[in-house]
């Protein structure tokens, strides 16, 4: 398994910022805070949006 705690974490910004009504960008996945503020996020907050992002690709959004 590969350690992924050496590696940057990549942004998920396809330059596509829109927002829908729920404050969820519709091409990243992204919420608006998580937007403004990935490039202050420690790498393991980076992961959680990941995480997050995971889950409302797949149509949860129940954060």
């Amino acid at each position: 398994m590969t350690d992924l705690s050496d590696k940057p974490v990549p942004n998920p910004c396809v330059g596509v910022c829109a927002l829908d009504e729920h404050d969820i960008c519709i091409a990243c996945q992204r919420s608006g805070i998580e937007i403004a503020e990935w490039g202050v996020f420690t790498h393991e907050e980076k992961l959680e949006a990941w995480q997050k992002i995971k889950q409302r690709e797949a149509g949860d959004f129940s954060e």
